[in-house]
């Protein structure tokens, strides 16, 4: 029915392609300097990166030079997706008789130069479903137009789930909760008489959290009190962290994902902070630094993208503000680090849209209930 042949070679690479990126869900990397070589990444699977390499193999010596360069670009890899170890399968499909495709640390090497040498290469260990799911029921034009289509409609899908992530969205759950916290801070003012620094009796008749208070079941404690501020300073303050950060989260995980991070980071933020300490606590800084925690997690996901960004902004940032708050008094550290770890873990069970795993959404739902569980267990034992 067709007229155009296509190269057996190219046809076999267009196929693996298409299962890998279609089926297993790899995106294609961008890898300067190299020729007739193909990447795939995905953080889900046995082999986090895949590389396809068409280049002839003609001896030894010139398949150490090839694993070289690999460990080099792996290596360039592993610093934007901070992963320690990258476990990488090379799929060559032109060797010669001579050469010997041993697998080296971290690499494994196997050869495939047509469909039926698959179940000879081993490859079937790690992708059992591959002969399955592999395109090779048609041939010439029919070929090109099933990869090329599907390809297509793959890359379309993510491009679309990009742009909806990325675009500039309009804010208003960040100024709901920024008029929430200042028209609690001029209640405060009004029954305190002072906007410099409230009384701890003030703070608490308007829910400050408090151990005591959580223990006589007074839950509506943990909400409240990430709304109060113990002066103008605390206040400025907190409502600039959340002017920045709040709109990121906004804007990356939707309104709905937002409110949850918030309120279940400050939450957690206030049971751990009523369980290491007696004394009032109160400050939007819990939920704040849950949304440090969620947004840590949205840049690992992103981290092809972000993760510039992760080393030199948001992890510096996390580290600066926990160690100000071990140095200098009056700040609870607790509240920081159960808000930034409850936020990690809200934000894994929420998932980043067409990023996240099931099995990752069950393992955050799972931790989060263990922690909620466990900080209700220390205050009331």
């Amino acid at each position: 029915m067709s007229t155009i042949v296509v190269n057996k070679k190219d046809e076999l690479i267009m196929a693996l392609v298409h299962y890998f990126v279609t089926v297993k869900d790899y995106t294609p990397i961008v890898v300067r300097g190299v020729k007739d070589e193909i990447w795939l990444e995905n953080s889900n699977e046995p082999y986090k990166i895949i590389r396809i390499n068409s280049n002839h193999i003609h001896n030894n010596e010139q398949l150490d030079f090839d694993y070289y360069k690999t460990k080099s670009i792996v290596k360039q890899i592993k610093k934007k997706t901070f992963s320690f170890t990258v476990n990488t399968l090379n799929i060559f499909t032109d060797v010669g008789e001579n050469v010997d495709l041993k697998s080296r640390k971290n690499v494994d090497n196997t050869f495939i130069d047509s469909f039926e040498s698959i179940d000879k290469s081993g490859i079937l260990s790690a992708f059992p479903d591959m002969n399955d799911k592999l395109v090779k029921d048609k041939e010439g034009l029919d070929f090109i137009v099933n990869v090329t289509t599907d390809l297509n409609k793959k890359t379309e899908a993510s491009n679309r789930i990009y742009e909806d992530t990325f675009k500039p969205k309009k804010i208003i759950i960040t100024k709901i909760i920024m008029a929430l916290c200042i028209v609690m801070f001029l209640v405060t003012c009004l029954l305190d008489g002072s906007y410099l620094e409230f009384k701890a009796t003030t703070l608490y008749k308007l829910g400050a959290n408090v151990r005591f208070g959580l223990q006589k079941f007074e839950f509506y404690r943990l909400i409240l009190y990430m709304f109060l501020h113990g002066g103008i300073a605390h206040l400025v303050v907190n409502m600039y962290s959340l002017s920045i950060i709040g709109t990121q989260i906004e804007t990356y995980f939707g309104k709905r994902k937002y409110i949850f991070i918030y309120l279940f980071s400050g939450i957690v933020a206030g049971l751990l902070s009523a369980v290491i300490h007696d004394g009032v606590s109160i400050g939007a800084s819990g939920a704040i630094f849950g949304l440090l925690g969620a947004l840590l997690y949205f840049g690992y996901h992103y981290r092809i993208y972000l993760g510039e960004a992760l080393k030199k902004n948001i992890i510096p940032i996390i580290i600066l503000n926990l160690a100000i708050g071990f140095i200098m008094p009056g700040i609870d550290n607790a509240a920081h680090i159960g808000g930034l770890v409850s936020g990690y873990l809200i934000a894994m069970t929420l998932g980043v849209k067409g990023k996240s795993s099931k099995q990752e959404r069950i393992n955050g739902i799972v931790c989060s209930v263990l922690l909620v569980g466990f900080l209700l267990f220390l205050l009331f034992r």
